[in-house]
This record gives structure tokens, C-alpha cells and sequence, in this order.
């Protein structure tokens, strides 16, 4: 078999084994590195690399290799899981590197620490006075965590006692030009009436939009494929269409939805009357 056959393969099989045990790993690999974690992830690299492109290694060897610390760390991080202990001997304990504005010098020795450095740790979250700082602690990932003293911190809405509307996640209504239908749908919207509101923003039909996400209060962001389409002056006629289309959907939505049988007539009768005023205007409207 030709060589770079061999190379093709062998690179192939250690990528897809890679891929596979990146993905059991999880994202802590990434998000939380560990001294152990960065250990464990240079030496899966290298057994890949060398997977790859040296002869001299078996390629049953390499992928039995690449399996046992794959599954190690995943093995670890189930045990660390089950025993506090155990997650110890394995990421170590942070280490609380000041207290009270006062810098602790023995826990700086034992995390070998030095005051510049811990100076530059705070700085880069936003913090320049040792004596603003209620607590650091030196995380297993190498990160310091700051708490500053009560008067430091920052003024919130909460501290200040004034009650704020809760704010839920937005969503995506249209995406690339398409409607995203489950989340119209989850959130109780029509069709017309998202037409009606991109319309307000410039653009003309729904393909002319890249992108429309509302906020929990209802506010909706439009972003309008500017390479190819202008805001242009929103004309009266078309709203007025869309806004009566939506009327006429809400009343068929709210029969459907109420289970009294006067309400469910009443609805039905109304969104029907409107269904006739829409056939009588709607040509005058375009």
C-alpha cells in the first residue's frame, strides 16, 4: 500500500476517534481546563499526531491508546462526581488568596503566586485596590474569582429596592429570509402580523429579512439584508391589511382556544364579519 494511502487512513481513523472522545469528554474539557484536563489533552494530541504520521506505530496500538485516555478522564470525571474526595485528588481545591482587603502570604506560597501576578489576576477582572477586595479565590481552572466589599460593588435595581419587569430569553422569528414557525406558533403570533411589523421596519416581503427577534416585552429587532434591499417608506395601505388579517386570524385562533359555546359563536361569528370586510377592501388595500 502506498504511503500516502497509509497516512490518509491512519489520519482519518485518529480524527473520527478524536472527534468521538471530544465530544464524550463534554465541554468542561474546554470551558474548565484543569491542570489534569491540559495534561490529558497534550498527550491525546501528540498520541494523534504521531497516529498519523509514524510508521513506526502500529495503527491497532495508536487507536487502543487514544481509546484508554479518552476514556480515563471521562471515567475520573464520573467518580469525581459520585466522591468529593475523589474530585480533590484529582482537580484539587481553590484557594482563597485574600480576605478581607488582606493578602493571605501562606496560600500565595502554596499556590506559587506571586504579587504581580495576582495583582494582574485582579486587574483583568476590572479590580486595581487590594483593599476594595472582601475575597479572591484562585480556582482548580487558574482563574480568580472577586468579591469586592459591599461598598464597592456596583448599585442594582435590587439594592435600591425598585421592582423590575422579569426578562425572558428572546426568540427568532425570521431567519435567512424564512419564518421560523414553532417559535411564531409557541409564542402566540400570526403569520399577518409578523408581516405587518417587518413592513413597519422597510422591508416588503419576508425574504427581504435577514434576521427578526422579539424580546420577552414584545419589542421586535429587525435586520434587513443591506447589500441588497433599502428602507423604504412604509405605505399605509398594506398595514392596514395586515393588521385586519391579523384581527381575523385571532378571532378564528380565540374560538378554537375557549371551550364556552356562546364565546366559541361569538368568535366565530365576528371573524367571519371581518372575513367580509376583508373580501370587500382588500383590492383597494394592495
Amino acid at each position: 500500500m502506498p504511503e500516502i494511502v497509509l497516512v490518509l487512513i491512519r489520519s482519518i481513523a485518529a480524527f473520527f476517534l478524536l472527534f468521538l472522545m471530544a465530544r464524550m469528554m463534554g465541554k468542561k474539557q474546554i470551558s474548565q481546563l484543569t491542570f489534569f484536563d491540559y495534561c490529558v489533552g497534550i498527550t491525546i494530541g501528540s498520541i494523534a499526531a504521531a497516529l498519523s504520521v509514524d510508521q513506526n506505530v502500529k495503527i491497532i496500538n495508536g487507536l487502543v491508546s487514544l481509546t484508554i485516555w479518552g476514556f480515563f478522564p471521562i471515567i475520573l470525571a464520573y467518580l469525581g462526581m459520585k466522591s468529593i474526595i475523589f474530585s480533590k485528588i484529582t482537580d484539587g481545591k481553590a484557594t482563597i488568596l485574600i480576605r478581607n482587603g488582606e493578602v493571605l502570604d501562606k496560600n500565595m506560597k502554596k499556590s506559587l503566586i506571586t504579587i504581580n501576578e495576582l495583582l494582574m489576576l485582579l486587574r483583568e477582572k476590572g479590580t486595581f485596590k487590594v483593599s476594595d477586595v472582601e475575597m479572591a479565590v484562585l480556582e482548580t481552572n487558574g482563574e480568580l474569582s472577586v468579591m469586592l466589599k459591599t461598598n464597592q460593588q456596583p448599585v442594582t435595581p435590587q439594592t435600591l429596592g425598585v421592582p423590575l419587569e422579569q426578562e425572558h430569553g428572546p426568540a427568532i422569528l425570521i431567519m435567512d429570509g424564512k419564518i421560523m414557525k414553532k417559535s411564531l406558533e409557541n409564542l402566540g403570533y400570526s403569520k399577518e402580523w409578523l408581516i405587518g411589523e417587518v413592513q413597519k421596519q422597510g422591508a416588503e416581503e419576508v425574504r427581504d429579512v435577514f434576521l427578526a427577534q422579539i424580546d420577552s416585552r414584545g419589542s421586535l429587532y429587525v435586520d434587513l439584508y443591506e447589500d441588497q434591499y433599502t428602507k423604504t417608506e412604509v405605505e399605509e395601505r398594506p398595514l392596514l391589511a395586515a393588521s385586519l388579517k391579523k384581527i381575523q386570524a385571532d378571532l378564528e385562533g380565540f374560538s378554537l382556544q375557549t371551550d364556552d359555546p356562546a364565546a366559541k359563536k361569538l368568535y366565530t361569528e365576528q371573524a367571519a364579519e371581518v372575513q367580509k370586510v376583508l373580501d370587500t377592501i382588500l383590492p383597494y388595500l394592495k
